[in-house]
This record gives structure tokens, C-alpha cells and sequence, in this order.
């Protein structure tokens, strides 16, 4: 049973297992923007998924322990780690893996790692060498998450002079720079300024979501160009310090707090702490645009205002320097300054982050009678609440770059609009919303039970969220339906809806998510 065949199968079998394990971990930790412990995060999500995940989990422990006094039982789970966790892909379908300089030198020295691991034993003889690299498969996403550790200085000194390029030719534009954040918000906020402040000025936005150091200075490098006057910076934020580093590189002279809320909640812990981290984009400007419908918002306002910054109070319900309020279909945009109120219909958009957009116009010059004619042809962000016409005929609400809850409250508002009739069939797809720590439980009940109580359908697409969301089911009159994948769920669709009906698809999770 011990015997040196049965080793040297063994061992095969742990280092294929090893191999396979590094190239799915490797996929998650780039999906995940490469930060540390994402791959053992998502290792405990994925092991603990479902049924079939948690019997292979204890098999493949149970093998393992096993295998130290009969070796051949640790190949048992070898072969466990070479096909599980049961439903995550190697290669992937909607977030492959992609062989970049980072990522190969990622899976360098993982694989060194494991090496030395397994070569470590390997002294003791062949059966120790066998039972590590068994061990070593099953413990490959510790060792990822190791390995991203170690060679974060490496991509510091990698991005370098990409840095100092964008320094360079970011003083020699000289644009005023608008810097955006928020929980939320942010990419559609940064649209609508471009938009309104287009007509009179140059302007070069950031493009979708190149909101960290290295898309900032890939978007200067790439989109500035000499005789831009307005650049607009989108800054995302996964933690304090990483926004006062961006505005080091990007100094704004107006920055925008769209908005606070849980988002990124299971990283930083409250939104207090959300809220400091935010915060370190108004330090460097001498001009804020806050949207002070959020307690924590106003307060800032006020101790920018001691501070002697000039303040832009923006709100949905007033009082504030700019209001934008929702009146059934139409945003009634109050514009401060003895300005006439405008109506504007058919607009989809969130009243606040319009609100902060018509500021940074406003501060920027752009004549208060210029972004009332401009307000009605504000852009539709992509995958955020837009609205386009299925193959059936349906109406179909694409929302599925939303994970707040206040962006799934709206875009079931606007799902209950566009039903043509009380027969119609209003459906929401949804994976559920992620990263709201202590809250994501609740808040995806929360929004299943209003779901449910609206729609006639509430597709539910996977198993990271769904024991919260047929708890929140209940207490509706939705049929529920389950669909392992977005794909599976967009075939329901397909053959279950048709003109009238009404669909929202309600954020989408890639494939390296349960």
C-alpha cells in the first residue's frame, strides 16, 4: 500500500492537482485585481457552496489526513482538488484567464513556492514528497495569496515610470482636473459632466472604470492630449490611503462625493470607515461637490466649509445649491442662482448624481442656460439602467454593473414603469448584490421581498446569494425560478417572456463567483 508505485502515482497525481489548482487560483486573483487573500476568500465561498462542494471538501481533508499513514489514500484528494471546487472553471467563460506580464510572474512564484514546499519533504523520501504535494494542491490558495503579497513591490516598480510619464504630460496639459468618488455612482456622475461641460470646453474623461493608480496613468498616457482644459478622474477605493495616493498623481482642483453607502462594505467595515477613506479627495481641492443627502456627506460639507474650501451642496430633496428632485418620470432640476427649474423627461439617472454633475458644470463655467438644453440628452451609462428592446419584444432594464441598494431600488421602480400592462410579465434576474459585509444578507432579503412584491418572476442566478434572496422571496407573489448560470437564466428568459413583458437584469456576477 506504501510501496514506491504507489508514491510516485501519488505524486503524479498532487502535482497535476497542484498545477490545476494554481490556474484557478491564478483566475480569481485577477479577476479580484490582485489582492491579497482574494484566493483563499473565494476558496472558503467556493468549498462551502451548495451541496456537492462541502461532501468534496471533507473528503479531500479527510483523504489528506489519511494519506500521511497510507499513502494511496491521498490521492484521493489529489483527484478531489483536480476537478474541485465543482462548478469553478479553469480556462472561465465571462472572466477567462489572460496571460499578462503580472500574471506570469504571479504564477512564477507560486509555483517556486510550491516547489520548495513539496522539494522541502521530498529529503524524507518519495512517500513525504507524494503526501506534500497533495497538500500543497490543497493549500494553493494560500500560496497564491502569498505570492501576491511578495510581489506587490515588484508591480510598484513596474508601474514607475508609467507614473512619471502621466506626471509629465499631465503639467505640461495643465487641465483643470475633476476628481470623482463614491460608494457609488461615480462612472455615471463622470458621463454626465463630460456631457454638460463638453459643449463649451475640451474635455478628456478617464474611460469606464480606470479608477486606480494604473488606469489613471494609462488614461493620461493614452487620452491627454495638449489643449485638453477639463480632465475628469474617476477614483475607486478599496481601502485608507489609496485616494490620498491618486490625488498625488492626479491633483484636483473640484473633487465629487457621489455618494456613501455599503458598497465594499465586507472590506472596510463601517461606512464611517467608507466615508474617511472617500474623504481624502477633497484635502488637495479647494472646490467640493458633496452630495449632502447622506449624514456623513453633510458633515464633511460643513468642516470643508471651516476649512475654507468652496462648497456644492448637492441633494434629491433639497435644501442645497443644487437640487434635482424625481417627480413620477421627470427629474425636476432645480439649478440655484434664481435659474428656472428644469423638467426633464424620460431621463433614467440617479437625482443625485445629476445634481453633482450640473455643479461641476456650473463651477466650470458652463452657463446655467447651456446645461438646462443639455440636461435632456444626459448618456445612458452602460449596463447601468439602460434600456433596450429583447429579441422577444420585451422591454429589458440592463443594470447588471449595480451592486447598491439604492441602484436596485431604482432600477425596480423603473422595471414597474415599463410593463405595458397589469398582465404583463415583470421579471428580475439577479445574482444578488456583493461585498456589503454584515449587511449582505439582509440587504439582498430586503430586496427580494420587494422584488417579489412587484414582479411577477424573480429569477435567482447562482448560490452566492441565494439563500438571503428566497428568504426575502417569501413574503411576495413571485413565481421564483433558479438558474445555475446567467446563461441558464437568459435562456428562461428568452423562452419565457415576450412583447409587453418587462425584464430587469439586476448586477451580474462573472463565472469565478459561487
Amino acid at each position: 500500500m506504501n510501496g514506491p508505485i504507489s508514491s510516485a502515482i501519488t505524486l503524479a497525481v498532487g502535482v497535476v492537482g497542484a498545477g490545476l489548482a494554481l490556474l484557478r487560483w491564478l483566475r480569481v486573483a485577477q479577476r479580484e485585481h490582485y489582492l491579497p487573500g482574494s484566493a483563499s476568500r473565494f476558496a472558503s465561498r467556493w468549498w462551502a457552496a451548495g451541496r456537492v462542494n462541502p461532501a468534496l471538501a471533507v473528503l479531500a481533508v479527510g483523504c489528506l489526513c489519511g494519506g500521511v499513514f497510507v499513502t494511496p489514500v491521498a490521492l484521493a484528494s489529489a483527484l478531489v482538488i483536480c476537478v474541485g471546487p465543482w462548478g469553478l472553471g479553469i480556462r472561465g467563460s465571462s472572466s477567462p484567464l489572460v496571460w499578462t506580464p503580472r500574471l506570469r510572474l504571479l504564477a512564477g512564484v507560486a509555483a517556486v513556492a510550491a516547489g520548495v514546499v513539496v522539494g522541502a519533504v521530498a529529503i524524507a523520501g518519495l512517500r513525504p514528497a507524494a503526501v506534500g504535494a497533495c497538500l500543497v494542491a490543497a493549500v494553493m490558495p494560500l500560496l497564491v495569496d502569498g505570492a501576491l503579497v511578495a510581489t506587490r513591490p515588484v508591480e510598484r516598480r513596474r508601474l514607475q515610470p508609467y507614473l512619471k510619464s502621466a506626471r509629465i504630460k499631465l503639467a505640461a496639459a495643465r487641465p483643470t482636473v475633476v476628481a470623482i468618488t463614491g460608494s457609488y455612482g461615480k462612472t455615471s456622475t463622470k458621463g454626465y459632466v463630460a456631457h454638460l461641460v463638453s459643449a463649451s470646453r475640451t474635455v478628456v474623461p478617464t474611460p469606464r472604470s480606470f479608477n486606480n493608480q494604473a488606469g489613471l496613468a494609462t488614461a493620461i498616457n493614452q487620452h491627454l492630449t495638449p489643449g485638453t482644459e477639463v480632465f475628469i478622474a474617476e477614483m475607486g477605493t478599496y481601502g485608507r490611503g489609496e485616494i490620498a495616493e491618486l490625488c498625488r498623481l492626479v491633483p484636483p482642483h473640484i473633487s465629487v462625493i457621489t455618494a456613501i453607502g455599503p458598497v465594499h462594505l465586507e472590506r472596510m467595515g463601517s461606512e464611517e470607515n467608507i466615508a474617511a477613506a472617500k474623504a481624502e479627495i477633497l484635502a488637495p481641492a479647494p472646490v467640493v461637490v458633496l452630495n449632502t443627502d447622506h449624514r456623513l456627506l453633510a458633515d464633511l460639507a460643513d468642516r470643508a466649509q471651516v476649512d475654507g474650501k468652496k462648497v456644492w451642496r448637492c441633494s434629491a430633496r433639497g435644501p442645497a445649491d443644487v437640487v434635482v428632485e424625481e417627480q413620477g418620470e421627470d427629474l425636476i432640476a432645480h439649478l440655484g442662482g434664481g435659474h428656472p427649474a428644469v423638467s426633464v423627461r424620460g431621463v433614467h439617472a440617479a437625482p443625485t448624481n445629476v445634481a453633482c454633475a450640473i455643479a461641476v458644470a456650473l463651477e466650470l463655467g458652463v452657463p446655467a442656460a447651456t446645461v438646462a438644453d443639455r440636461l435632456p440628452s444626459l448618456p445612458v451609462t452602460e449596463h447601468r439602467q439602460a434600456v433596450t428592446q429583447g429579441r422577444n419584444g420585451q422591454a429589458i432594464v440592463d443594470d447588471t454593473y449595480n451592486s447598491n441598494p439604492a441602484g436596485a431600488r431604482a432600477a425596480l421602480r423603473l422595471l414597474g414603469q415599463l410593463a405595458s400592462s397589469d398582465g404583463a410579465k415583470r421579471v428580475v434576474v439577479t445574482p444578488g448584490m456583493i461585498e456589503l459585509g454584515h449587511r449582505q444578507g439582509p440587504e439582498n432579503a430586503s430586496f427580494a421581498r420587494e422584488a417579489a412584491q412587484m414582479a411577477t418572476h424573480l429569477v435567482i442566478v447562482g448560490q452566492t446569494n441565494a439563500a438571503a434572496l428566497l428568504k426575502g422571496s417569501r413574503d411576495g407573489a413571485a413565481e421564483v425560478v433558479r438558474a445555475r448560470s446567467r446563461t441558464e437564466a437568459v435562456a428562461w428568459v428568452a423562452a419565457n417572456t415576450g412583447p409587453g413583458d418587462a425584464v430587469l437584469y439586476e448586477n451580474d456576477l462573472p463565472d469565478h463567483f459561487p
